[in-house]
């Protein structure tokens, strides 16, 4: 007999196999030997003051346990796609990476054309950016091998099911050095510090292939006859010279934070057209304040990982909701360019920084952007200035603007600053000189409605640091809802993020395989 089973356990219990065999064996009201348990999902279950883990399992009882899944039957990439049919994908961010993966399985070849770095290297100039405060516009926290998922966290939570196959996502990290348990935890979480070879491994399996990975290759050009686009030009960063790449498609996956290929299109008169986003800050708790608000204890069990929180919130007309939150996770300077302030956050696989942190953000409507203009790139515009705002604000060298909890909402600029994990460093500021009014505004309210939700949530021991501003692109690039075809150009299939189509590693992968299968089948 198999029989699935709930299990509902303490934390420790929860890592105990005779606890939860024991569980079993009392709902199945059988001897714990006859019981072999297959775990199928885990989650946290904080609603009450007793935290409690549900597990959810196969119980085999009195029969034999099928052996793991060989999870690289699932794919086929033991095939040679170097003489095949190729196409272009512009940018190697997970929608990137997923479509090339995808073309192969197809039997086309994939032709990566990535303006920033691999991951090696890459991590040379992230270094840079968090010491001396140097911006490399093509090789930072969003452009590069990877993309912004690989060295900002790698969280893996999507609501996205209903675009894709999220288990099929899973399935090709873990073929590839990602823990088998992303597939069974709520919410599965890989770390910067084990995601940059789980990405060299797939871009190893994309070559391997016959595929091509072209870094420090920057597009600067479509190449378009008759109304398609039959390829690409690029210009290669380290020689300074121009190269043409033929194929029957492109597939555009640059990110959100690719602001020339938006300037681009508008050039081209390619349709873009501009859509909301979100705006704010990253606050950062100590990470045992947000342990004992979400865990109703005073010290965390050792069976239980730093807590995390989701909120959300209407003030003044405007969403005001947290973002990418990160427990036991770090601030990163995220710019793309000189002269403008950009943050992030992210946490390594265990999660053991002393400091929580989340993006806390406002949403921003088209209305907002009319003194940048009312054409596609006023959003860019709005989004560009309050960055830069940031930076001049912060005094430069990166050094970010920055404002204690209470102060901020008592408009009061703080005398001091606690400590932080941002590396660049901190400059006491009132942020409401950085921020748009209508931000601040909403953020204040926002921050005092889950004030009362979680009690010790307001506290001068918290403290915000600007600017929170990447958290979607300010612009879409309009696609045919069957076809994902661009509406005007045929042959471009815009992608991710960065076309204003996903939100997140999980989602943006999804998304580049539904573009990859949407280019072959309109070759």
């Amino acid at each position: 007999m198999i029989q699935p089973l709930e299990l509902v356990l303490m934390p420790e219990q929860a890592a105990d196999k005779t606890a939860q065999l024991q569980q079993a064996a009392q709902l199945l009201r059988t001897a714990p030997e006859r019981i072999q348990l297959v775990l199928k999902k885990r989650s946290i279950d904080a609603r009450s003051r007793q935290v409690k883990i549900r597990i959810f399992v196969d119980a085999y009882v009195d029969e034999p346990v099928p052996p793991p899944t060989d999870f690289s039957l699932l794919f086929d990439f033991n095939k040679d796609v170097s003489q095949a049919i190729p196409i272009i994908v512009v940018g190697f961010g997970p929608a990137g990476m997923f479509a090339a993966l995808r073309l192969i399985e197809l039997g086309y070849k994939p032709i990566v054309l990535e303006r920033g770095k691999d991951v090696r290297a890459r991590r040379r100039d992230l270094a840079i950016l968090n010491k001396q405060g140097e911006v490399d516009p093509d090789s930072n926290y969003c452009f590069g091998e990877g993309g912004a998922g690989t060295y900002s966290d790698g969280k893996l939570y999507t609501r996205s099911g209903k675009r894709g196959d999220i288990n099929r996502i899973l399935s090709l990290l873990v073929v590839h050095g990602a823990d088998p348990a992303i597939l069974i935890d709520a919410h599965p979480h890989i770390g910067t510090n084990k995601l940059p070879k789980i990405v060299q491994q797939l871009r190893e399996t994309i070559i391997k292939c016959g595929g091509e990975v072209h870094f420090e290759t920057k597009l600067t050009d479509l190449i378009i006859q008759n109304d398609r686009v039959v390829g690409a030009r690029a210009l290669a960063l380290n020689t300074k010279t121009t190269n043409e790449f033929i194929a029957s498609s492109v597939i555009l996956a640059t990110g959100h934070s690719a602001r020339d290929i938006y300037e681009l299109l508008d050039r081209k008169n390619i349709s873009i057209e501009a859509k909301p986003f979100a705006l704010g800050v990253r606050i950062e708790h100590p990470q045992s304040i947000i342990d004992s608000v979400q865990y109703h204890c005073t010290e965390r069990s050792a069976w239980l990982p730093p807590a995390s929180y989701s909120l959300t919130a209407q003030a003044h007309d405007r969403g005001v909701y947290s973002f990418c939150m990160c427990p036991g996770g770090i601030i990163a300077p995220a710019s793309t360019a000189p002269g403008e302030l950009v943050v992030n956050g992210w946490s390594p696989s265990k999660r053991n920084n002393p400091f929580a942190n989340s993006g806390m953000v406002v949403s921003i409507n088209l209305d907002d952007y009319q003194p940048y203009g009312t054409d596609a790139l006023s959003g860019m515009r709005y989004q560009q200035h309050v960055e830069q705002t940031a930076f001049k604000a912060g005094g430069g060298k990166l050094v970010a603007p920055a404002q204690r909890l209470m102060d901020f909402l008592n408009s009061k600029t703080s005398a001091n600053l606690p400590d932080c994990s941002y590396v660049p460093g901190l400059r006491s500021v009132s942020l409401d000189n950085v921020l748009p009014v209508a931000v601040s505004a909403a953020l204040r309210k926002g921050l005092k409605e889950f004030g009362k939700r979680m009690k010790p949530y307001l506290t001068n021991e918290a403290i915000l640091v600007a600017t929170e501003s990447r958290t979607s692109s300010p612009v879409r690039i309009p696609r045919d809802n069957t076809t994902l075809e661009h509406t005007q150009l045929k042959g471009l299939f815009p992608c991710g993020e960065g076309a204003g189509y996903a939100g997140g590693i999980v989602s943006a992968a999804i998304d580049g395989e539904r573009c990859a299968e949407a280019a072959v089948t309109l070759r």
